[in-house]
């Protein structure tokens, strides 16, 4: 008998994803509250904060896209073709983003143009990845395992809503990654963008919780019906429980504790919207199990899964110790 392993692929799948939007996603916003701080020795030290990290956390992207191609091949043909624009948009930012990375510092450069590719290629990515986001919540027209939508239908209220919704997310985290990071005027002045971010945040969690619900007749009857509303209660509960931390951490001068509460908010924001779509691959319509591709398939896939997977973890926790602490004039210490 033929071990079931659409689960199993589910919750690697679910783990690459997870760990980009966790860790490239304060990278994003970092990046674009480059583009509110105009201080340059203060730039310099935004920078310094992500310089050893910022290129390994895009590594779950990659990931990511890989597993969902291989292993939900079916899902893969339906999603793809519906957001190839915000995804060609996406890495256009990333591109921009990464090359100034390197050149901002290079003898002689245009330190401003550079800037604005930093800044700006972080707010274009990050938008572009909420609207993949919204268009896969709404979910993909297709019939016998094909799209059958047009390139434009992301363009719609919702996944521009949440857009801005990430855009928030990600600002939140890139501000309370400062505070945790670094120290004087510069954390003061990350500190107050975090409080404005929070409430930003909180009113897209909220507005999304109400508008999903109301627009899927399948996500209300998921959430508001018995026993599903004990089951799911938590997640709400501890939302509430994250953001008076978040706010009462930032109020009395937390350093990592901002930080901590993001990540809890995305987790918990993650958590909401898989407990929402499950089993689906390609909402409405394509479950895991009809876009999995064939039992061999996954076998031969699993094993050089298994040898990279524990690796990209482990160099994860190795190289964020390593770098730990304050960053200073450039420098760790």
């Amino acid at each position: 008998m033929n071990l079931d392993l659409v689960p199993l692929w589910t919750a690697i799948l679910g783990l690459a994803v997870l760990m980009y939007v966790l860790l490239d996603g304060f990278d994003l916003g970092v990046g674009m509250l480059f583009l509110v701080r105009r201080d340059e020795p203060d730039r310099d030290l935004m920078i310094a904060s992500l310089a050893p990290i910022w290129d390994f956390n895009e590594t779950w992207l990659v990931l990511g896209g890989t597993v969902f191609m291989a292993a939900f091949p079916g899902a893969f043909e339906i999603v793809i073709p519906a957001v190839y624009f915000p995804i060609g948009l996406m890495l256009i930012g990333l591109l921009f983003r990464g090359v100034a990375f390197e050149f901002r510092e290079v003898p002689g450069a245009r330190k401003w143009l550079w800037n604005g590719a930093f800044g700006f290629g972080s707010l274009l990515a990050t938008l572009a990845q909420g609207a993949v986001l919204g268009a896969f919540v709404e979910g993909f027209p297709s019939s016998h395992g094909i799209f059958t939508g047009t390139s434009w239908d992301w363009v719609r209220p919702f996944p521009l809503f949440c857009s801005l919704g990430l855009a928030a997310g990600y600002a939140l985290q890139g501000a309370t990654w400062l505070v945790m990071k670094t120290e004087g005027a510069l954390q003061a002045w990350a500190r107050s963008m975090a409080r404005g971010c929070v409430a930003a945040v909180l009113f897209f969690i909220a507005a999304v919780s109400v508008w999903t619900p109301l627009a899927d007749d399948r996500i209300a009857e998921r959430w508001f019906t018995w026993p599903n509303m004990l089951a799911f209660s938590p997640v709400p509960i501890i939302t509430v429980a994250l953001a008076w931390w978040l706010i009462r951490s930032l109020n009395r001068s937390g350093h990592a504790a901002p930080f901590v509460c993001s990540v809890g908010l995305f987790f918990l924001s993650f958590s909401g919207l898989v407990l929402s779509l499950w089993p689906y691959a390609a909402p409405p319509h394509v479950t895991l199990w009809d876009a999995a591709s064939s039992q061999v398939s996954q076998e031969f896939l699993l094993i050089g899964t298994m040898f990279i997977l524990p690796i990209l973890l482990m160099y994860v926790c190795w190289s964020y110790w390593v770098f730990r602490g304050k960053v200073r004039g450039g420098g760790y210490h």
